[in-house]
C-alpha cells in the first residue's frame, strides 16, 4: 500500500458525528450488507473483529439482513474489482474495512449512487453516497503503553508496525508517551512490517525485537504471530491487538485493545432500515464502546492494573486526553503546550514521531 498524506482540509470532519444531504425519506424493508475484508475472517485479529460485527448484525435484524462478505482482498485494483461485483450482486450497504480501499472505494461508489459505502479508517467522502468511520485506537494504545513502562524490566519495549500512516504513528506515539509517564527510562524501537497480516513477517518482527533485549512487544498488525513468537521467551510479553488474542492469556498476552465494530454496523443499517440513515463521518473511542480493553490479566500487578484502569476510565469519562501536552516532536520543536490538547485534524495527520523516540518514519 502506497502513503497516502492526509490533508487537514479533509480530516477536520473526522469524529464529529456530522451529516450531510437528506436522510432517506422511506426506510428499506429488507437490506443486504457486504464486507470487504483485508485479511482471512480467522485472523485473530482486525478481520475477525469486523466480522464478529457482521455476524451481531444478521443477529440483531434476523431475518430483515442478510450479510455477504469476502476475505483476503489486496489493496489496489482487486479491491475496486471486488467491491463492484457487490454492487452489481444487489448490496445495499458496502462496508469496506481497510485504509487501503479508499481509493477504490471513491471510484466505486461514483458508479453506483443508490448504494451507501461504509469505508473504514479513511477520511474521503468525495461521493455522497460515501461514509467513513473509525476507532480512536490511540485511546487504548495509551492504556497499553501504561502497562508496558511498568513491565518492562529491560527498559526496552518493541512496537510492530504495518504501514507508516497516521492511525499507526498515533498509536506509536500514544503508546511511548505512556510508558514514558510512568518509566523514564523507558526506550521503544519501532520495526515496519509493511503488512496487515503476514504471520511469517510478523513472527521475524518479533523474533528481531526479541534479539535486541526488547522485553515488551506491541503490534499493528493483526495476527498473532508476535504472541507467538514472545511466549517462546521467558519473561517477554505482548498484547492483544484488534481483538482479544485470549489463547495466549495470562501470559505473554497481558491485556490487549480490542475493536468492537458492533454497534456501528447495527446503527447504520438500522438507519437504512428506518429510513434516517444520512452521510456521516464517525471517529469514536472508548467512550462510545468502540474501543474495549481486554482483561488484564494476573500477570500484571495489583497497582499496575488499577494504574490502567483509572487512565481508562480517565479517557471514557472525557477527563483526560492521550495527547495532552506539554509535548515536543522528535526534533525537540515544541509540538503542544503545557495542558494543551490536540485537535481531531492535527492527529488526522500525523506524520512524525514524538520526542524520545529514535528512527525515522519511512515515506
Amino acid at each position: 500500500m502506497k502513503r497516502r498524506n492526509l490533508l487537514a482540509g479533509a480530516a477536520i470532519g473526522l469524529g464529529l458525528s456530522l451529516t450531510s444531504g437528506a436522510a432517506m425519506a422511506q426506510g428499506l424493508d429488507h437490506v443486504k450488507a457486504c464486507f470487504i475484508y483485508v485479511g482471512p475472517i480467522g485472523d485473530g485479529g482486525w478481520t475477525y473483529q469486523h466480522h464478529q460485527g457482521a455476524l451481531a448484525l444478521k443477529e440483531e435484524f434476523g431475518d430483515k439482513v442478510d450479510i455477504a462478505w469476502q476475505e483476503s482482498v489486496p489493496e489496489g485494483a482487486d479491491a475496486e474489482r471486488a467491491i463492484t461485483q457487490f454492487a452489481l450482486d444487489g448490496c445495499n450497504i458496502i462496508f469496506t474495512t481497510s485504509f487501503g480501499f479508499m481509493d477504490a472505494t471513491q471510484a466505486v461508489a461514483a458508479q453506483f449512487p443508490d448504494i451507501k459505502f461504509e469505508h473504514a479508517t479513511g477520511f474521503k467522502r468525495d461521493q455522497p453516497n460515501v461514509s467513513t468511520y473509525d476507532a480512536r485506537f490511540y485511546e487504548g494504545r495509551a492504556v497499553m503503553g501504561t502497562i508496558a513502562g511498568h513491565m518492562t524490566k529491560s527498559n526496552k519495549i518493541g512496537y510492530i508496525g504495518s504501514y507508516p500512516i497516521p492511525e499507526v504513528i498515533q498509536g506509536i506515539n500514544a503508546s511511548y508517551i505512556h510508558a514514558k509517564k510512568v518509566n523514564p527510562d523507558a526506550t521503544m524501537t519501532v520495526v515496519w512490517a509493511y503488512t496487515w497480516f503476514d504471520p511469517a513477517k510478523e513472527a521475524d518482527a518479533a523474533k528481531a525485537l526479541i534479539d535486541q533485549g526488547i522485553d515488551v512487544i506491541l503490534q499493528h498488525t493483526d495476527s498473532t504471530a508476535p504472541l507467538a513468537e514472545a511466549a517462546k521467551v521467558e519473561g517477554v510479553i505482548g498484547f492483544g491487538q484488534a481483538s482479544d488474542m485470549s489463547a495466549y492469556k495470562p501470559a505473554p498476552r497481558v491485556s490487549a485493545i480490542i475493536d468492537n465494530w458492533s454497534p456501528y454496523y447495527i446503527k447504520r443499517v438500522g438507519a437504512l432500515l428506518d429510513g434516517s440513515y444520512a452521510q456521516s463521518a464517525a471517529w469514536e473511542g472508548i467512550a462510545g464502546g468502540e474501543v474495549e480493553i481486554g482483561e488484564i490479566t494476573e500477570a500484571v500487578p495489583a497497582e499496575v492494573k488499577a494504574a490502567a484502569e483509572k487512565l481508562r476510565d480517565d479517557i471514557a469519562a472525557g477527563t483526560y486526553h492521550p495527547f495532552t501536552g506539554p509535548l515536543n516532536k522528535q526534533d525537540g520543536s515544541e509540538w503542544l503546550a503545557d495542558g494543551v490538547v490536540a485537535d481531531d485534524a492535527a492527529l488526522a495527520t500525523m506524520d512524525f514521531y514524538v520526542e524520545g523516540i529514535t528512527g525515522d518514519i519511512p515515506k
